[in-house]
């Protein structure tokens, strides 16, 4: 029998590693002379550096870097099995879990370590960069991250603007005579799951910066000052982002990825699977286990167990689904995976769900193949 472990992570329990190697364990109980295939997976978000670089026997790196308010941050990143491909999650950089609820600021918050950590990848030679942009404290437009390549973003007297998103209703030109000239011969593709233009009632300002931090009165400025920065890209790059779907990701990052680095924007987890070519390896496969902290109707869209279900199911090779949780709208998951399952044998606070996570999943495993075996 081969069996095929592509789990998410079980958010503030378990890495997708984790949640992989207690798969195996109950797997093993049932049909210990299986072979398994495991390759633990993100959808662009957090884990997406952990994910790659250990499904390709990859390098890990840390750096120091400016963080959304300027302080200092240590970032992880990595490069990928091939040597070549640099893999980056803007949230090291410039994510919202850098900052306290009190220091949440999107009028100043800024992509600008996110650009250090670009610049660092292609000082180590990379030629190709993955970058996962979920998880943003900032809504700049991607202004910062082009800034630390040496795109200058001057007021109507030549003056380099400040940080931040606020700023960017005082943009009068875009000067990238000095943006770093390797990036013209860097492939970026970034792990986008948003279709968010930049501007606008579904833009990056009116839909995200509510949660980073922003006032009804800081929303209007912002989606005013992104709105500015839009129609100067166009003016001094002759590039279109206001209305481009996924531009508003990320605060906009998506745009400025686009109008800088001319970076394509693709659904995370088929980034990933594609990477790790996937469909090759359930050729030939009996089994396939998916799962999540969460499952529910927000899974079917683009999070890995849809993403998984679907190529599985192109191959008609079932996937079963065993996450923390099945809440509401999961069954929507229902033409791509077969079955559900939740490690929750009992009543139980999150905490207690929490803490004893790693050997619920092992128990849940072996009880769904004891079931599994028998049907065969």
């Amino acid at each position: 029998m081969k069996f095929i472990l592509a789990p998410d992570s079980f958010k503030g329990s378990l890495s997708a590693l984790e949640v992989s190697k207690r798969m195996e364990r109950g797997i093993k109980r049932v049909f210990p002379t299986s072979e398994i295939e495991s390759f633990p997976l993100a959808d662009g978000g957090e884990g997406t550096v952990d994910s790659l670089i250990t499904i390709t026997n990859g390098t890990f790196f840390s750096e120091e870097v400016y963080g959304p308010l300027g302080e200092k941050v240590i970032a992880k990143w990595g490069i990928l099995g091939d040597g070549k491909t640099a893999v980056i999650e803007m949230a090291e950089a410039s994510g919202i879990t850098l900052l306290s609820e009190a220091e949440l600021d999107p009028l100043r918050t800024s992509t600008f370590g996110t650009g250090e950590l670009i610049k660092i990848a292609l000082d180590h030679g990379c030629s190709k960069i993955i970058l996962g942009i979920g998880g943003s404290a900032t809504n700049d437009g991607g202004a910062g991250m082009a800034t630390a390549l040496g795109v200058k973003f001057l007021d109507e007297t030549g003056t380099p603007l400040p940080p931040g998103g606020q700023a960017l209703q005082h943009l009068d030109k875009i000067d990238t005579a000095n943006l770093d000239q390797r990036v013209l011969f860097t492939e970026f593709t970034v792990a986008c799951d948003v279709t968010n233009p930049l501007c606008g009632p579904e833009g990056a300002s009116a839909i995200f910066s509510p949660q980073k931090g922003a006032t009804p009165e800081m929303v209007k400025e912002l989606d005013d000052s992104l709105a500015n920065f839009g129609h100067k890209v166009e003016t001094y790059l002759n590039k279109s982002i206001i209305s481009e779907k996924g531009a508003g990701a990320a605060g906009g990052l998506g745009g400025g990825l686009i109008a800088f680095l001319d970076a394509k924007l693709k659904p995370g987890i088929d980034l990933i699977l594609d990477l790790i070519q996937f469909e090759e390896e359930l050729k030939n496969a009996d089994l396939v286990l998916v799962g999540e902290g969460k499952t529910d109707n927000q899974t079917a869209y683009g999070k890995a167990p849809m993403g998984v279900g679907i190529r599985a199911k192109q191959h008609g090779v079932p996937v079963f689904c065993i996450s923390g949780s099945l809440s509401e709208g999961y069954r929507a998951l229902e033409e791509h995976i077969n079955a559900f399952f939740s490690i929750a044998n009992s009543p139980a606070t999150l905490k207690e769900l929490s803490d004893n996570a790693s050997q619920l999943l092992e128990e849940t495993v072996k009880n769904v193949m004891e079931v599994y075996k028998s049907s065969k």
